[in-house]
């Protein structure tokens, strides 16, 4: 451990998010063409999403410095981190987001893919293990009103890093022998995103199940 206070690399990552912000305040009150806006903010939330994975791992690492050096002990998991985790019957694996995925049309979110990397470690430390599927579906159901509808967009990439976080650690791969994907939705005032893994051959039971509202808490 270096006496450096903020690594080198988050100081880096921190004024570009500073660079980036003041180029988007810059724009909102000297307004030019509608795509540079829209660009603008792209940066901001690149910026941000970078940033925030850096922060993460360099509080991991300060953690682990100060606790296990001075009482012996392992550092502590995070918790709640935007979500939780549980195995329901049948081996499924539920995945509960306190929000809707991103809406993301150039490129999968970093940010959201470390955070499911992150709730998957902190179950299996607590928990041991994780259920694995051969042949699986990945449902993402999301929970929306009108307003906040737009993650089943055509052009919306935000679900993909979903199933790249996951691969490899409850299914093989995301081929398309390997994962079955469904995106479905239901009203709601509370923004929610479930994200289920299930054996292929369970869809049925499932989307049962679903109807009746018994997955859910």
């Amino acid at each position: 451990m270096t006496n450096e206070v903020v690594p080198p690399q988050l100081l880096s990552e921190l004024k570009e998010v500073n660079i980036a912000s003041n180029s988007l305040i810059t724009i909102n009150y000297f307004p030019s063409q509608p795509k540079d806006f829209v660009l603008a903010v792209e940066k901001v939330c690149e910026a941000l999403e970078r940033a925030v994975i850096t922060s993460r791992n360099t509080l991991e690492r300060l953690w682990l410095y100060e606790v296990i050096a001075k009482q012996r002990a392992q550092a502590a998991p995070y918790e709640n981190i935007s979500g939780t985790v549980r195995v329901l019957e049948y081996n499924w694996l539920h995945i509960k987001l306190n929000s809707l995925l991103p809406h993301c049309r150039f490129q999968t979110p970093a940010y959201l893919g470390d955070t499911i990397k992150r709730l998957l470690d902190a179950h299996t430390a607590k928990a041991g293990r994780l259920p694995y599927h051969e042949n699986a579906l990945l449902i993402i159901d999301e929970h929306c009103n009108i307003k906040n509808r737009n993650s089943f967009d055509q052009d919306n990439k935000g679900w993909r890093a979903v199933s790249n976080a996951l691969k490899g650690r409850v299914f093989p791969d995301d081929d398309q022998f390997s994962l079955g994907v469904a995106l479905v939705s239901a009203r709601s005032e509370k923004p929610a995103c479930n994200i289920f893994i299930i054996d292929a051959l369970d869809a049925g039971n499932f989307f049962n199940m679903r109807s009746s509202g018994s997955l859910y808490w």
